[in-house]
C-alpha cells in the first residue's frame, strides 16, 4: 500500500524550488528580505522558513544566499561570528556593505 511519502517529498520540493528560483534572481549588487524572497516565491508571510531553507544550503553552493537579509536590512547572524563574517565579506565584495559593516539598506534594496 502507497505511503505518500514522495508526493509529500514533491510538495515540500516545490516551495524550496521557488525560493531559491527567487534567490537566484537577487541581482549582484542588491540585497532582500526573508519576507521578499517569501511573497516573491509564493510562500506569503513564511520569513522564516526562507530562513531555515537558506541555513541548509551546502557551504558550497553558488546560490546568493548572502543577498538576503532580516528586514531591518541587517545581517540576521550574531555579530561577528564566523557567518555574520562570511555574509558580510561577500557583501563587501559586491559593494552592498560598508567597511564599517553597515549595510546600504536604501541603495541596494531590491526592487523587482
Amino acid at each position: 500500500m502507497p505511503t505518500g511519502d514522495a508526493s509529500d517529498d514533491a510538495k515540500a520540493e516545490r516551495p524550496r524550488e521557488a525560493v531559491y528560483r527567487v534567490l537566484a534572481s537577487i541581482p549582484e549588487g542588491c540585497l532582500a528580505s526573508y519576507g521578499q524572497v517569501a511573497e516573491l516565491a509564493g510562500l506569503p508571510k513564511q520569513a522564516r522558513q526562507v530562513g531555515r531553507m537558506l541555513s541548509l544550503l551546502p557551504r558550497d553552493t553558488r546560490l546568493p544566499w548572502y543577498r538576503v537579509v532580516n528586514a531591518s536590512g541587517k545581517i540576521s547572524f550574531p555579530a561577528g561570528s564566523p557567518g555574520y563574517q562570511r555574509q558580510l565579506e561577500y557583501l563587501l565584495d559586491e559593494g552592498s556593505a560598508e567597511a564599517s559593516g553597515r549595510l546600504r539598506w536604501r541603495e541596494c534594496r531590491w526592487r523587482p
